[in-house]
């Protein structure tokens, strides 16, 4: 993603209140999706109010999209980084986060209390269905940000989507295994072998603990559920889309912790709450653990995103352009690419069980594609009167 043409000139103070209301504003009313988000804080910030220098917001574009975790809440936590140091990271990142969290905790209170009436379960019926028009539709446009004309990314996408739809799951190390292959495509073995490896054992190292800890087949305890959490967040990359492959694989086909209808439901509950996508994690926390359950989940999906944002931030200023950094992430962001095609797959099996189901996907996806900014919660709203009506056994 390129940010469009910005001004040139120097930013105007602001008071740290007004900034974090700012982010509070976006985080309570931002729809469309992580790209949407990066948008409107360029137009806000830089070129409305001139609270963020255009340099500043590049280089944060630029982090949020090399590293792992969700762009918006990237880039939104780096600005605050660049506002009020690691002080400013943390408040703009509560500030962003926390109204999301809160509609849906409240909605999966609701579902948890009425999840078992025949119209909440007819709501989801149609909201299930224009989901994956939003995810396909998304997937598209993530394919076209990140490969261009890149045979060896294409390559690279093709894999991981037939991988990840055969499986079932996203295989994290395939990701790791996609930065190494497109790194040493484009750049000479002697200059990246020693200082990447050093770095590549040290994450494994990270995952392979983790799913040590993890175990098999176990009960979602408060720690377990941090921990997996943690991990899931450590794994996305791009877009908060690229999350639903690795919780489908976890809380689904490994764990058990959910249904294959219940995972469907979360995935709808983040496409019609504003703010980040991954805050989908809350939801899945709440019908797992309840409330404590909400909020493990999410502090364990930011956790890694705040780290890796707050840590490395006065170090990648001084290597944003590197070469051997931006051909790893390259690599790494094609894989990705490729879990959420193939998530689309395995979903779409699961959301698409009928006629009506497929008309609605169909419906959702022509929508986004023929009207120029269609508003997103509008067409999930009008999903879930259609499932109202057409839910089988609902009057």
């Amino acid at each position: 993603m390129q940010p469009a043409s910005l001004p040139q000139s120097e930013p105007v103070p602001c008071s740290l209140t007004e900034f974090l209301g700012y982010f509070l504003y976006l985080g309570a009313c931002g729809f469309g999706g992580p790209i949407a988000l990066a948008g409107y804080m360029q137009q806000d910030l830089v070129e409305k109010r001139r609270w963020i220098a255009k340099q500043d917001y590049v280089d944060g574009l630029a982090l949020a999209q090399l590293a792992p975790g969700p762009l918006a809440a990237q880039l939104a936590m780096y600005l605050g980084y660049v506002r009020a140091g690691t002080f400013g990271a943390t408040a703009v990142s509560v500030a962003f986060i926390l109204p999301s969290f809160l509609m849906v905790l409240a909605i999966s209170w609701l579902y948890v209390r009425y999840g078992g009436l025949p119209w909440m379960q007819a709501v989801f019926y149609g909201v299930g269905a224009a989901v994956i028009g939003i995810i396909i539709r998304s997937a598209y446009k993530l394919v076209n940000l990140t490969l261009g004309k890149d045979k060896a990314l294409w390559g690279i996408c093709l894999i991981s989507a037939a991988v990840t739809a055969a499986t079932q799951t996203e295989i994290a190390w395939l990701f790791f295994l996609a930065g190494f292959i497109y790194l040493a495509l484009n750049v000479p073995v002697s200059k990246w072998l020693t200082a990447t490896a050093a770095s590549y054992v040290g994450f494994h190292g990270f995952t392979r603990s983790a799913e040590a800890a993890l175990g098999e087949m176990v009960p979602a305890t408060h720690a377990r559920l941090l921990a997996f959490f943690a991990k899931a967040g450590a794994m996305v990359f791009g877009s908060g889309l690229a999350i639903v492959p690795f919780l489908y694989g976890g809380v689904v086909k490994e764990y058990h912790w959910l249904g294959e209808r219940q995972f469907m439901d979360a995935v709808a509950v983040a496409m019609i709450t504003p703010g980040p996508v991954v805050i989908t994690v809350a939801f899945i926390g709440y019908l797992v653990r309840g409330p404590i359950g909400a909020c493990l989940a999410a502090l364990g999906v930011f956790l890694p995103v705040y780290l890796f944002v707050v840590i490395p931030s006065g170090w990648f200023k001084q290597h944003a352009a590197d070469r051997r950094l931006n051909a790893f992430i390259t690599g790494v962001t094609a894989a990705a690419t490729g879990a959420i095609i193939g998530a689309c797959v395995v979903l779409t099996q699961r959301a698409i069980i009928d006629i009506p189901t497929a008309l609605i996907a169909l419906a959702t996806l022509t929508a986004l594609v023929k009207v120029k900014k269609a508003p997103e919660p509008a067409i999930i709203l009008a999903a879930g009167v259609l499932g109202l009506l057409l839910f089988p056994g609902v009057e």
